[in-house]
């Protein structure tokens, strides 16, 4: 089987079910933000040698497939006319809730906050910290996309804690690597 198929030469892609649709729609962009945070994980991952973090990472990639896949398809294409549905998994509050307990456990390593993080603190945190960013661009991409055609709560929720997780990690991550944080504070501007 080739790569290439040719068909997306004149800027419109098949959605899963079958949909022609733009490859400049609101859908597409929000799958392939999602493709672009998991490239991204995998990139972080190069920089991670906790076998524990990179369990989870790996774990996470392959949600994101999970989310990638939901977002390809239409909502009226979840279901198929058998009324089984089209996709085999789908992300749910297990995932999401997985997320939280990773985070309350790296937690309870870090010192509280008490100002804004500036994005660093070594290769490993400073790449989770991109991946933040990124995510946080995919749940905004879903959350457009809800706007005009219809996407399940769960698939929106799921990234907004995911940002969260990558931002719990990306602290933990510089502390058991040994970089220090450096902090946002307003009354120490060039300092």
């Amino acid at each position: 089987m080739k790569i290439y198929t040719k068909t997306g030469d004149k800027g419109e892609t098949s959605l899963y079910g079958g949909t022609r649709v733009s490859k400049a729609s609101a859908r597409v962009e929000s799958y392939g933000t999602i493709d672009e945070l998991n490239s991204f994980i995998g990139f972080a991952k190069a920089e991670i040698t906790d076998e524990g973090i990179l369990y989870q990472l790996k774990k996470i990639q392959f949600d994101l497939f999970t989310v990638g896949s939901e977002s390809a398809t239409p909502t009226d294409k979840l279901t198929l006319a058998n009324g089984k549905s089209r996709l085999s998994l789908m992300i749910s509050e297990t995932e999401i809730e997985e997320l939280e307990q990773w985070m309350d456990e790296f937690e309870t390593a870090l010192e509280p906050l008490q100002y804004f993080i500036l994005p660093g603190g070594g290769k490993g945190a400073t790449s989770l910290h991109i991946c933040r960013t990124v995510c946080r661009r995919a749940e905004r991409s879903l959350v457009f996309l809800n706007e005009h055609e219809e996407v399940r709560p769960e698939l929106i929720k799921y990234l907004n804690r995911l940002s969260d997780y990558l931002f719990v990690l990306a602290r933990y991550v510089s502390k058991i690597q040994g970089e220090p944080e450096e902090y946002w504070n307003p009354n120490d501007r060039g300092q």
